[in-house]
């Protein structure tokens, strides 16, 4: 499988990517290798990872707590503290070895320490792989407030070994599977109809179609001016249903998939409303979803909640919420100003 070349670095895949690390790593002699790690990817993927890298400097291994409730400041300034107390300096590296957060939270750690160190992210979720890992975005969450605090920042290269995806299970398989469906309803359908006939489901191919086209829109808009908003599509109620759910003592946590999986059938319905996007199109998405991810029911009661989170999204501007919305299949509109009370209606239209 080809190297994919981003904007300033590589995502390489399966096992030859091993040696192109090892390459990096004496080309640059540095002084310290830190593999960042979560209990889990310690357990499972960090004995897949260590025998393939070749190299005579001092590794040091600095574990989390895992979970997108550690996703924070406090957790940074502990990795912080970690690499200090191990003689971290200018010339160190950083691999994080993990998920979503791993590779989130690491890339703004290195980013940050000493004003910048190299790192490498070796994503090891089907969600990491088509969409965290890669992008050059990085942060933390500010509470329940997702990715508030955070800069773009590039790794030295991705490596992306579906081998890993055998560590993981189902749910986060569906969870990374939601980025997958919203690739292929905004830029390409063949991706929506493969996973919608179940046909020709070959993961690792799905995997490099979802990197090369959010490296393609990446290279257009790399700091989110315009096309690479499209990205978002499902992510703006999402994101306010994961951190409602995530804040909620009553309620069990939705992965980051399933969010936006709720968001995509929204947002579909929005589009209906607003842009005239097909009726029996928003059914595909709905049905699909619901065969996917088992319906979450979104209390009336909690609407107005879920709201007030949603005011809180990044993307927003003076105040007023936007949307990517669908004209149709691949065919999208940017910076769509939805009326709270469509909102509403959408979530209903979800629980339908």
């Amino acid at each position: 499988m080809k190297t994919i070349q981003a904007v300033s670095y590589p995502v390489h895949f399966q096992k030859e990517s091993y040696t192109a690390l090892s390459n990096l790593i004496d080309k640059n002699n540095y002084s310290t290798i830190f593999i960042l790690v979560d209990e889990n990817t310690l357990e499972h993927c960090y004995p897949k990872f260590i025998p393939n890298l070749k190299t005579n400097k001092t590794i040091e291994l600095i574990e989390i707590e895992s979970g997108e409730i550690n996703k924070n400041l406090e957790t940074c300034i502990g990795v912080w503290n970690a690499i200090t107390d191990l003689g971290g300096d200018r010339k160190s590296i950083l691999i994080t070895l993990g998920g979503g957060v791993i590779t989130d939270l690491g890339g703004f750690v290195a980013s940050c320490f000493k004003r910048g160190i190299d790192f490498v992210n070796i994503p090891t979720t089907l969600l990491s792989m088509v969409d965290a890992s890669v992008g050059g975005k990085t942060g933390v969450d500010l509470g329940v407030l997702k990715n508030q605090i955070g800069l773009f920042a590039n790794p030295e290269m991705v490596i992306v070994d579906a081998d890993y995806l055998t560590t993981v299970a189902p749910r986060e398989i569906k969870s990374g599977t939601a980025e997958i469906i919203k690739y292929g309803l905004t830029y390409d359908i063949n991706l929506f109809n493969q996973i919608k006939n179940n046909t020709d489901l070959k993961i690792s191919d799905l995997i490099f179609r979802s990197v090369e086209i959010k490296n393609e829109v990446v290279l257009q808009d790399p700091k989110e001016k315009n096309l690479r908003k499209i990205l978002n599509f499902g992510h703006t109620l999402g994101h306010a249903i994961e951190s409602f759910y995530l804040e909620s003592e009553d309620k069990e946590n939705l992965t980051h998939g399933e969010a936006i999986a709720i968001g995509m059938v929204c947002e579909s319905y929005m589009s209906y409303k607003l842009l005239g996007f097909s009726l029996k199109k928003v059914m595909e998405v709905k049905d699909l979803v619901l065969s996917i991810y088992a319906k979450t029911n979104l209390l009336e009661q909690d609407f107005s909640a879920i709201l007030e989170l949603l005011k809180h999204d990044k993307k927003n501007v003076n105040g007023q919420v936007n949307f990517v919305l669908l004209n149709d299949f691949e065919d999208f509109k940017l910076d769509c100003k939805i009326p709270l009370e469509l909102v509403t209606e959408s979530m209903e239209f979800y629980n339908e």
